[in-house]
C-alpha cells in the first residue's frame, strides 16, 4: 500500500512538475507569437521535456537520490515524505500561476529530512545553493549583453520583419523553446524520480522514463497559467529576443544536467526574461508586481518544503511534539513577515487636496 501512494504521489508531482518548470519552457514562443495557440506551445513543450528526460536525466537522479543525504537514509517512508512536501509546495505555486522551481523545492524538502536526522552533505548543498544563485544571475547578464546587440541587428537588419523573414525567426524560437523543454527533462524529471530510486523501490533508468511521461502530460494539462505568465506578464518579446532568451537558458541547463547539477530551471527562463526587460526598459521592470509575486514565492517555497518534511518525520517517523511546534512557529513566523512586506511603488500614495485626504 505504501508504495502504490508513493508511485501515485511521485506522479501527481511529476504533473506539477510539467505545469511550473516545463510549460515556463515554452512561454517565450507563446509570447512572442512564434506559437499562435496555447495547447499547441504546450504540446511542444510535452514532446521535448519527454525526449530530455529519455536520453539525459539520470544524472540529476542521482545526486538527488544520494548527493544531498546518505542513500541508506533514503527509504520507502522517507521517499513518500519528500515527494509529498515537494508536490505541495509545487501545488500551491501553480495555483498561484508563478513559475516555480521544482529543484528548490525538491531539495528543500531532502534537507529538512536530513536536519530531522543531523546527515545533512553541507558541502554539496552549499555547491548547489551557490549554483542556484549563479547560473540565474548570468542569465540575465548574458541576455541583457546579447540584447543589446538583438536591438543593434533589428534596428539595420531591416528585412528581418519581411514575411519570409518573420517565418525563419518564428521556427527558430519554436527550435529553441523545445531545447529548452529538451533541458527541462533533463533536469526537472529527476525531482519526481530521484527519492523513489534511491529507495530502491525503482531503477533509475525506467523511473525517469515514466516520470517523464507525466510531466508531459502535467505540462499539457495543467501548464496554462505558468505559461501565461512567463509568456506575457513579465515582459514582451520580439522573435529574435525570444530565440536568444530560450536558447541561452536552454544552453546553461542542459550543461548543469550534465554535470548533474540541479539548477532552478524556471529562475533561469525568467531571469533570462527580465534581462531583455532590464535591457529595454532599465528598472522600471522591477516595478511590475508579478516580479515582487515571483521574488516572494522564490524565496518562501524552499522553506515550506523544508519544514513540511521536517515536521513530517517528527510526526510519523521519529515523533518530537516540541520539534514540530518550534518548526511549524519559525515557518509561520517567516511567512507572515514576508507577506507584509509590501512591494516598493505599489502602495497607493495618500494625497492632499485643499486640506482634505483623498484616498
Amino acid at each position: 500500500m505504501i508504495i502504490v501512494l508513493a508511485f501515485t504521489i511521485s506522479f501527481f508531482f511529476a504533473m506539477n512538475i510539467g505545469a511550473s518548470g516545463a510549460a515556463a519552457s515554452m512561454g517565450i514562443a507563446y509570447g512572442s507569437g512564434a506559437v499562435k495557440t496555447r495547447r499547441i506551445a504546450l504540446l511542444i513543450c510535452a514532446a521535448g521535456v519527454l525526449l530530455g528526460a529519455a536520453l539525459g536525466g539520470s544524472e540529476v537522479a542521482k545526486t538527488l537520490g544520494s548527493g544531498l543525504i546518505p542513500k541508506e537514509l533514503i527509504s520507502i517512508n522517507i521517499s513518500l515524505i519528500i515527494l509529498s512536501s515537494a508536490a505541495i509546495s509545487l501545488f500551491i505555486a501553480n495555483m498561484s500561476g508563478i513559475p516555480l522551481s521544482t529543484s528548490e523545492v525538491t531539495v528543500g524538502a531532502i534537507i529538512g529530512v536530513g536536519i530531522a536526522y543531523k546527515q545533512v552533505f553541507i558541502g554539496t548543498l552549499l555547491s548547489i545553493m551557490m549554483y542556484w544563485i549563479l547560473i540565474p544571475v548570468i542569465a540575465f547578464l548574458l541576455t541583457l549583453l546579447i540584447n543589446k546587440g538583438v536591438k543593434h541587428a533589428e534596428a539595420r537588419l531591416l528585412f528581418l520583419k519581411e514575411g519570409k523573414w518573420i517565418r525563419v525567426l518564428s521556427i527558430l524560437v519554436i527550435c529553441t523553446g523545445f531545447l529548452e523543454a529538451f533541458s527541462a527533462g533533463m533536469n526537472n524529471v529527476a525531482n519526481s524520480i530521484g527519492p523513489l530510486a534511491a529507495s530502491g523501490i525503482i531503477s533509475i533508468q525506467n523511473g525517469i522514463v515514466i516520470g517523464g511521461i507525466f510531466v508531459a502530460l502535467g505540462a499539457v494539462l495543467l501548464g496554462g497559467k505558468v505559461i501565461e505568465t512567463n509568456g506575457k506578464k513579465i515582459t514582451e518579446l520580439s522573435l529574435l529576443q525570444g530565440s536568444a532568451v530560450s536558447g541561452l537558458g536552454a544552453t546553461l541547463v542542459i550543461i548543469a544536467s550534465l554535470f548533474g547539477i540541479p539548477v532552478p530551471q524556471t529562475q533561469v527562463t525568467t531571469c533570462s526574461i527580465l534581462g531583455v526587460g532590464f535591457s529595454d526598459k532599465g528598472f522600471k521592470i522591477f516595478e511590475k508586481e508579478i516580479i515582487s509575486r515571483l521574488l516572494k514565492v522564490w524565496l518562501v517555497s524552499p522553506l515550506f518544503s523544508l519544514v513540511i518534511s521536517y515536521n513530517l518525520v517528527k510526526l510519523f517517523l521519529d515523533f518530537d511534539i516540541y520539534a514540530v511546534v518550534v518548526g511549524a512557529s519559525v515557518f509561520i513566523a517567516t511567512a507572515g513577515s514576508i507577506s507584509l512586506i509590501k512591494p516598493i511603488g505599489l502602495t497607493k500614495p495618500i494625497l492632499f487636496k485643499e486640506g482634505n485626504k483623498v484616498k
